[in-house]
């Protein structure tokens, strides 16, 4: 029997990368996963397929992660269709917009503010609200809050951003047993990184990592596993920096 047998978790942005290896290491777990994807309707199904059985099913929606309408929705169905939600973790995550500071457009700042800032705000939100006692909250951040790359900084400040709400968030929660934490990953290979940078900028991202390698979705998906399970439930308030050593 998984440790996470009987639970039900919900994880934005689990079809692909780190979120759908949290989805699939809960599910091993023994959790039954609700998870969100944001347009890839062929990757969710067949996720779906492969983890849902009667006695421990899988389900998912889509969920454009900076409509606060369609978050609401996502957890009153989460309920609804499981009977309860015990697990919250915040993966969904806007496109990247890179600029200098100097160059950040109002409508960069919107895109960024909208999709990270308010959507964990909301998903945030909704998780204090309807998560069961003694459940858990985590949040996925990014080592760019404490390590920031130049032309990151408007990511950076809105992941930032919500690494504070989430940390107020667990002194708010914890008369209930909730915790709350943060998981904040390095370079990881997925193929939003290998997209996003050069092989020069890949090379450099190992070269600086103690442990000599890029990050695996299922290092983090370990990292998550522990904060959702029962050895995790005295940790609250926390940034778990997932690196592989950089600080």
């Amino acid at each position: 029997m998984g440790s996470l047998q009987g639970r039900v978790a919900l994880v934005t942005g689990g079809s692909r990368g780190i979120g759908r290896a949290i989805v699939e290491r809960l599910a091993a777990d023994g959790a039954s996963v609700f998870f969100t994807y944001a347009g890839r309707v062929d990757e969710a199904t067949a996720l779906v397929g492969e983890l849902s059985t009667p006695e421990q099913p899988c389900r998912t929606a889509q969920l454009q992660i900076e409509s606060t309408d369609q978050v609401r929705q996502v957890f009153a169905e989460v309920i609804a269709v499981l009977g309860g939600l015990d697990i919250v973790v915040h993966s969904a995550c806007t496109d990247i917009v890179r600029a200098d500071v100097a160059d950040i457009t109002d409508d960069d700042y919107q895109v960024m503010v909208d999709g990270n800032l308010k959507g964990g705000l909301t998903v945030l939100q909704e998780a204090a609200r309807r998560v069961n006692d003694g459940g858990r909250i985590i949040n996925i951040s990014s080592l760019d809050t404490a390590n920031p790359a130049a032309g990151n900084g408007l990511y950076a400040a809105s992941k930032a951003a919500v690494e504070q709400l989430v940390a107020i968030a667990s002194k708010e929660l914890g008369s209930r047993g909730i915790t709350a934490n943060t998981v904040s990953p390095g370079a990881v290979d997925t193929e939003r990184l290998r997209a996003d940078r050069t092989p020069d900028e890949l090379a450099g991202a190992i070269a600086a990592t103690p442990l000599g390698r890029l990050g695996r979705p299922q290092d983090v998906a370990s990292v998550v596993a522990f904060l959702a399970g029962p050895d995790g439930g005295w940790i609250t308030g926390q940034n778990l920096r997932a690196g592989g050593g950089i600080a």
